[in-house]
């Protein structure tokens, strides 16, 4: 296997840099800077953490995923898919173990990249990917009725149902004007594009219904509208670097919550990643961005941050907006950090429903509702996948869903692979005309009596190993001679290595000859390493199936010498 290479976007976009590519990045930068400052607000808010900590978060790991990544226009930050799984980490281990979580969980990723396996990833099926993303937009438009509706209970359950059986028992505390903020927000995110694609709707709702919220105070007397301010206190500075206590027993408790940080970062990056490649026509490098991921997710909890990975919608708006080269995504980190020091107290003015109201459209621009109404017409097994995860998620927990959706990946994947090895029974003759594997201008290869020929044809690994025992013993023939074909087995694992040598050393109490045929030079090598052929001798290891029967013949020649 080769080494990998560190070799970040920024650096090879950089030879060649010029004044018009600086320009297109910095107008971007500045665009998507500014498009990001809302929703990282919001992000940090609905995680359970404070508002400073979403923007700090995007200007951290927004640098380093620009600084070390893999592809050049990915734009990193806070993102809706981790509020669910920050929110519940928070809940149980408060904010110490969400840095100590969220740091492993970059460890984790930056193996993943070291050790190449950016492309393993891509092989968890769609339904699993669509699955945890409704969950997670259902989740999330859960979370935030309490603030849309301004409503007054004290305290909201943490699972699914009683958090609605909460909203429905106090529907009677909702404040009207909170309502018009909210609703008043979901309706300029959603109609602003039709006025303009350049400033984003988001911005347009937070500027509008703070200033109305604001004079509605001065003037007006109305303090119903609950603000940021009214509930965390913002500090318009970076904090210091704050390690935690990283015991081994806080490690092996907060492991899990860190597999599935790193598991749903890997996958949202990659897959927006992936999606900038379609439209920049670029080709982005999977194991240099996971490292970026990882070191970002090491890195921005020391400062108070929390989970990022690379954002899609944030991507998009800086290619659409010009972006070329990591140059912008580096420029979109010191737009916030500027807005963060100069404008950051004004943010404790922003009404919590509006914010409610950017993620209620967040939540749905995640929700995919149609790709999941076309995926519910897919093969059953796709449709029971999907609505497991997408349950798992809503109703249990993140953790959860990801764990079982990446065994029910697993067990598909064997199912699939499995289903591709065939398994056939030649007891006569072998017609060359239909079989690419004899010798050209060869007759009928005619299978002597008391001998069978088996064929594999497939990776012969434990989802088939044991399909083929149960299927010699089904035959319940008793042959002199057993010729296995393997010429279209590319590889064998440990459990087709048990089980091919169970089947010999069978074969050998009943009196039944072994004879391997065509066995590839990645199949020998395992079969030798694992000393294979001590057990039925090298002279029964044959490279053709001509020369696998010329041995037959010559074994049941000595076996019964005056026959001919």
């Amino acid at each position: 296997m080769k080494t990998f290479t560190f070799r970040p976007k920024l650096f090879s976009s950089l030879k060649g840099y010029s004044k018009e590519t600086f320009t297109a990045d910095l107008m971007a930068g500045i665009i998507v800077g500014i498009v990001a400052l809302p929703l990282a607000i919001a992000f940090g808010i609905a995680s359970g953490v404070s508002p400073e900590k979403g923007i700090i978060t995007a200007i951290i790991a927004g640098f380093v995923i620009s600084l070390l990544g893999g592809s050049k226009v990915q734009i990193g930050g806070p993102t809706g898919a981790f509020i669910v799984i920050v929110y519940g980490i928070i809940a149980r281990y408060g904010e110490t173990g969400l840095i100590v979580a969220t740091i492993m969980a970059g460890a984790i990723l930056v193996m993943l990249g070291v050790f190449k396996l950016g492309t393993v990833i891509k092989f968890i099926p769609y339904p699993i990917v669509v699955g945890f993303t409704s969950g997670i937009a259902v989740t999330i438009f859960t979370t935030q009725i309490k603030d849309l509706l301004g409503l007054s209970a004290d305290s909201v359950p943490a699972d699914f149902l009683p958090k609605w059986q909460c909203y429905f028992e106090n529907i009677g505390t909702a404040d009207p004007l909170s309502v018009v903020v909210g609703i008043g927000s979901i309706a300029i995110i959603a109609l602003w594009p039709r006025i303009s694609k350049k400033i984003p709707g988001s911005l347009v709702a937070i500027f509008a219904m703070t200033l109305l919220t604001y004079l509605l105070r001065r003037y007006a007397g109305v303090t119903s509208i609950e603000t940021i301010g009214d509930r965390f206190q913002i500090s318009a500075s970076l904090p210091g670097v704050a390690v935690p206590d990283m015991s081994w027993d806080v490690i092996k408790g907060l492991f899990p919550a860190a597999v599935t940080i790193a598991v749903l970062g890997a996958i949202e990056s990659l897959l927006s990643a992936t999606v900038a490649d379609g439209v920049t026509g670029d080709k982005h490098d999977s194991n240099q961005e996971l490292i970026a991921q990882g070191a970002a997710n090491i890195v921005t909890p020391l400062f108070g941050g929390i989970p990022a990975t690379g954002a899609i919608a944030r991507t998009m708006t800086n290619i659409n907006n010009g972006g070329k080269t990591p140059v912008a995504g580096l420029i979109h980190a010191a737009v916030l950090l500027l807005i963060l020091l100069c404008l950051g107290p004004l943010t404790r003015h922003i009404p919590m429903a509006c914010l409610a109201g950017v993620l209620v459209i967040v939540a749905y621009n995640m929700s995919e509702w149609r790709t999941f109404r076309a995926l519910m017409s897919n093969p059953k097994a796709d449709v029971a996948v999907l609505l497991v995860t997408f349950l798992l998620t809503v109703l249990f927990d993140l953790t959860v869903a990801i764990e079982v959706g990446l065994v029910i990946a697993c067990l598909l994947f064997m199912r699939r692979v499995a289903e591709t090895t065939n398994i056939s029974v030649l007891k006569d003759e072998i017609d060359p005309n239909a079989d690419a594997g004899i010798s050209l201008g060869a007759e009928h290869l005619v299978i002597p009596e008391g001998v069978e020929v088996y064929e594999i044809d497939g990776p012969f690994f434990f989802g088939i190993a044991n399909k083929f025992e149960e299927q010699m013993v089904a035959l319940g023939n008793h042959p002199q001679i057993r010729i296995i074909r393997m010429r279209k087995v590319p590889f064998i694992d440990s459990t087709g290595i048990h089980n091919l040598t169970n089947l010999c050393r069978m074969s050998k109490r009943e009196g039944v000859q072994i004879i391997l045929s065509g066995v590839n030079p990645t199949v020998h090598r395992t079969l030798e390493q694992a000393r294979f052929y001590d057990l039925i001798g090298k002279e029964n290891i044959c490279s053709h199936i001509d020369l696998a029967l010329e041995q037959a013949r010559k074994e049941l020649a000595a076996r019964h010498p005056g026959k001919r």
